[in-house]
């Protein structure tokens, strides 16, 4: 029998007023295509729902059960309908979202926290990679979104969104000779050995390193090569070497290490970090991205 949502919410009004006029009242209808109603429905289910009497009806044992299942079927409807309309309007439901690591120490802690906020409906799934691997993943649709450095490689297939210019800065031992200065000419470091980023693990911020250098009128001399910031940062640490880092990671003490603004305006100095998803996405995603957008300016939570 098709127990369809009008047919319960009569049943359960019916039973709650106990009467076949106030129940119809109450449904907007007249009260013998009510009764008729209830009548089929005791026929479909082969079992007697209501004993009726000149004052009204009462439940038996089995229109008893019966009301506390058709509670139980409207609720779970309602419930279905209510989560199928969060997640098309992007209020719930999973998304993939790969990152570099260089942005997992400040703004994507800042992501996480303002999503579990506004949106804790939506579980987000991390996944790091380069920008040329995450870029590829959300072209195969394995990821719905990614938060890259350097856009300018991704395919013009891809929607691409920029949202804010980061600069670099020098990471120096303590003891070096200028990491008490307020700022350097990049071309005072000409003649010290660098730790620098690997080509394959971090692209962007090793030609970024490579084409800052040049421009400042020197080849750095790398002694050394890292695939990720901890091993670059454990270098400069040691004592061994400078690095050029973004310049967020001023913000974390890191015993050892002076982070030493650069002076200038070269190109080189600056890279836009993006986001990057398929054309058409979702309103997850969108909602996402407008997150990120909105915490990510100045002024914002994340600044303060």
């Amino acid at each position: 029998m098709d127990f369809t949502t009008r047919l319960l919410q009569q049943f359960l009004v019916l039973a709650e007023e106990q009467h076949f006029g106030r129940a119809a009242e109450r449904l907007s209808m007249s009260q013998p295509p009510l009764s008729q109603t209830i009548k089929r429905l005791e026929h479909g289910l082969g079992v007697t729902l209501l004993e009726r009497g000149p004052g009204g009806v009462r439940l038996t044992p089995a229109g008893a059960a019966f009301a506390a299942e058709a509670q139980r079927m409207l609720d779970v409807r309602s419930a279905a309908i209510e989560r199928v309309q969060r997640v098309a309007h992007g209020l719930e439901g999973d998304v993939r979202v790969g990152y570099v690591s260089i942005l997992s120490y400040r703004h994507l802690p800042g992501l996480l926290r303002a999503a579990a906020q506004e949106l804790p409906g939506l579980r987000v799934r991390l996944h790091q990679e380069s920008s040329v691997t995450l870029a590829e993943m959300i072209r195969a649709g394995t990821l719905d979104l990614a938060f890259i450095r350097d856009p300018s490689p991704v395919s013009e297939e891809l929607a691409v969104h920029g949202f804010l210019v980061e600069r670099i800065v020098a990471a120096l031992p303590h003891e070096h000779r200028l990491a008490g200065a307020d700022a350097i000419d990049l071309a005072d470091l000409r003649d010290d050995d660098f730790a620098l980023p690997g080509a394959t693990a971090l692209p962007a911020l090793a030609q970024q390193a490579q084409l800052a250098c040049r421009a400042a009128g020197f080849t750095p001399r790398g002694r050394a090569e890292a695939d990720d910031l901890t091993g670059l940062l454990s270098y400069v640490a040691a004592g061994l070497c400078v690095s050029l880092l973004p310049q967020d990671l001023h913000d974390f003490p890191i015993p050892g290490i002076a982070f030493v603004p650069i002076r200038g305006s070269s190109p080189y100095l600056e890279t836009t970090v993006a986001a990057v998803h398929r054309p058409g996405a979702d309103a997850a995603v969108r909602r996402l991205l407008d997150l990120c957008i909105r915490h990510t300016r100045p002024g914002s939570p994340e600044d303060a």
